[in-house]
């Protein structure tokens, strides 16, 4: 009888434990499926953000366009370069336009005479999407038509409705204008940008133009031309995507003339 109540107690006891154990293996199976799940979506979200973050970041791959403001001269220069990948499309693609007054030569109707060397205006440069840069080049023409002579005013507008316009917001552009005051940068962050030392720069190669440019900008005897010409030679050696078949405007700004009547 003492051997048969020994065997009873040992199965009872042996019950109590796979009964104990039971709920600890079913939380530690738990457990696990819940860290596998969260990890799972924990790389589901970073795939996620990555894909999302490289999408919406552009890059301008094409074009260097660089503006130089010294002594009286504002001169501004691109390169032709149009590339799509790893191929170049066109070599000599024109980033770089004229905006006139309505009371310029240009605009005017045709007999109607005027003055032969007509000067002034607003110099426009764009980088990215070529469509993209003319739907904005034509926004800031007609912006500079609302408020003549007012560039600030006229990219200010443009930068806004840029910014807050739910079509103009998918264009991909930066343009870069002077007139013969000022000389500004806009984003389609909405930023409206005017350099401290007159030297501005778009493009996939802008990084590099720039820092010749204010390397040279202070050296005595280059003019404007000359210290834009010399920085995008620098750009082009480095940067694939920018060649050295260059356009250039070159405009007298509103010190340089004044100075001039003042010698007079």
């Amino acid at each position: 009888m003492n051997r048969i109540a020994g065997i009873a107690a040992a199965s009872l006891r042996r019950s109590a434990a796979t009964k104990c154990t039971a709920p600890s293996s079913a939380s530690s199976s738990a457990s696990l499926s819940l860290s596998v799940r969260s990890a799972s979506v924990a790389s589901t979200t970073t795939r996620s953000y990555s894909a999302t973050a490289s999408s919406s970041s552009p890059e301008w791959h094409g074009t260097t366009i660089l503006c130089v403001r010294k002594d009286g001269k504002v001169c501004m220069m691109g390169d032709g370069q149009v590339s799509m990948g790893p191929v170049v499309v066109k070599p000599n693609a024109k980033k770089i336009r004229r905006i006139l007054p309505k009371t310029s030569a240009a605009n005017r109707p045709a007999g109607e005479e005027g003055d032969k060397d007509e000067k002034g205006g607003t110099i426009v440069g764009f980088a990215g999407s070529t469509a993209d840069a003319f739907t904005l080049l034509e926004r800031l023409e007609g912006k500079l038509d609302e408020h003549p002579g007012q560039l600030a005013r006229s990219c200010v507008e443009l930068a806004k409705g840029w910014r807050t316009d739910k079509y103009l917001r998918r264009l991909e552009a930066s343009l870069l204008v002077a007139d013969e005051t000022v000389s500004l940068e806009i984003t389609g962050n909405g930023d409206v940008l005017e350099s401290h030392d007159g030297v501005l720069g778009v493009g996939s190669g802008s990084n590099y133009a720039i820092a010749a440019a204010r390397a040279l900008v202070d050296v005595e005897g280059m003019s404007a031309e000359d210290v834009c010409r010399k920085a995008m030679t620098i750009a082009s050696d480095m940067c694939v995507y920018t060649n050295s078949n260059y356009m250039v405007e070159v405009m007298d700004t509103a010190d340089g003339e004044k100075k001039e009547e003042d010698d007079e």
